[in-house]
């Protein structure tokens, strides 16, 4: 099918969008200004700018002292010990500890080697302003959905510039990461039995969408709901393996089809194999899904994610992120084409039904997009701090999340005591988040942490 399976895709949506809307099925956004508090014309509202412009936002190269404020943190010490002795974190002694002020209780001071504040972004002061200022101009609203009264003009200005990020038309804005692959999953499920008019789709007339066996969970979730809606058969192939994906597509006698993968595996720390996957685009049609939430901002020149890093950013017809990791701040997103956005904002139920993010922190996560494009030596820094990880450990460190695989519960617990004894904050992964004797410590190499732990590895 090849370049003209690509091309098929955006007919059927083409076809299916008009059948919305003359069933009155179409839900359109509606885009609303804000007052400022203080305004005392409706002159001065129309001529207000929603957003700063970027060069107001203050930037910085090279690190700050705010910077290492992301890595510390204190634990109550009651929860310390109870980490040591590895009694369960929700206890009779934890119930007791909830009547105790904080002011009351001792605590435990910590590196944080875990989290997804890969950039250190979290307490950069021009974010921090841009936040403030939205808090003080509107408050904490509007409360409502995109498609009722949220949908305002800084969220219009921080869709522009994610769709200017990941090179497409358009860009949808949704409530969590979750939530914008259960809104794209459930909205393709519903293509085929709109296309077919009335009866429930042939097999032949459903849609085939392949998934990887380490996709997130949000993937998976989406994956079963549109299928219950009867629209869709999903089929898993092993793990980054090209030649089982191949064959899979190759036997399937299903017209439409769709791959969907995370760029780079939360668990493993691995990245999709991005480029061979384009390559069977190209002779398979498929539509190219890809759920970049940790690859986005931290991979590639300017921040475009693991398909800018691999030079096959055309080659992705629909990509996925959050705002909810580098970017220190809240939500999800979807950057696809113009007739996906519509398609996707009318069927994707977990965007239609959820409320839109708060103005402060859609503030947050336009100044976030602007200081990661502006501040591009946080990227090369974190290739720093992979290397010195690599040169300290002799692990092999691929992307800026390591999985240190140790083996069954109780070694994982031993290992755990040594470094929380150590000053360190790892969280241990076991069963049933990954399979039996595969327990692993999760470690993200974040901007500034090696400047921090070196000593103490050491």
């Amino acid at each position: 099918m090849g370049i003209m399976g690509n091309n098929l895709w955006d007919l059927w949506v083409e076809e299916v969008v008009p059948k919305l809307d003359s069933r009155n099925g179409f839900m359109p956004l509606r885009p609303m200004r804000l007052p400022s508090l203080g305004e005392a014309e409706e002159e001065a509202t129309a001529q207000r700018k929603s957003h700063p412009d970027d060069d107001e936002f203050e930037t910085f190269q090279g690190m700050q002292p705010w910077d290492r404020l992301s890595v510390y943190i204190s634990i109550p010490e009651t929860f310390y010990q109870r980490l040591l002795e590895g009694g369960e974190l929700v206890s009779k002694n934890e119930l007791e500890d909830s009547k105790i002020s904080l002011n009351q209780q001792r605590f435990r001071k910590l590196l944080l080697f875990a989290g997804n504040d890969f950039l250190g972004l979290s307490r950069h002061p021009a974010i921090a302003k841009a936040t403030a200022k939205a808090v003080v101009e509107h408050g904490t609203g509007p409360r409502g959905s995109p498609l009722v009264c949220g949908y305002t003009d800084y969220h219009i200005a921080l869709e522009s510039s994610l769709a200017k990020l990941k090179k497409k038309e358009a860009c949808l804005l949704c409530p969590s990461g979750f939530a914008a692959n259960m809104a794209v999953m459930v909205a393709i499920g519903s293509l085929a039995p709109l296309l077919s008019v009335g009866k429930r789709p042939t097999q032949e007339e459903k849609i085939a969408i392949f998934s990887d066996a380490l996709n997130h969970a949000s993937i998976v979730d989406g994956l079963k709901l549109a299928e219950r809606h009867g629209g869709v058969q999903y089929f898993v192939y092993k793990h980054c393996d090209m030649s089982h994906l191949d064959a899979l597509l190759t036997n399937c006698k299903m017209k439409k089809k769709v791959v969907v993968t995370d760029s780079l595996f939360s668990m493993d720390g691995d990245f999709a194999p991005v480029v061979e996957l384009a390559a069977l685009r190209k002779k398979h049609g498929f539509l190219f899904v890809l759920d970049d939430a940790h690859g986005t901002f931290v991979w590639g020149k300017n921040g475009g994610g693991v398909a800018e890093e691999f030079n096959c950013e055309n080659d992705i017809d629909i990509c996925i992120g959050t705002l909810s990791k580098a970017a220190a701040s809240l939500g999800g997103f979807i950057t696809c084409s113009k007739i996906w956005k519509q398609f996707i904002q009318s069927r994707g139920r977990s965007f239609i039904f959820s409320t839109i993010a708060p103005v402060p922190l859609t503030a947050a996560s336009y100044a976030s997009v602007v200081v990661s494009r502006k501040e591009p030596w946080r990227r090369t820094e974190i290739r720093k701090r992979m290397q010195e990880f690599q040169d300290l450990t002799g692990i092999p460190v691929t992307s800026q999340i390591l999985s240190v695989i140790v083996g069954n519960v109780e070694k994982l617990f031993k290992a755990s005591q040594v470094l929380l004894e150590s000053g360190f904050f790892i969280v241990p992964v076991g069963p049933p988040a990954v399979p039996p004797n595969t327990g692993r410590f999760h470690f993200v190499v974040l901007i500034t942490s090696l400047h921090i732990y070196a000593p103490m590895l050491r």
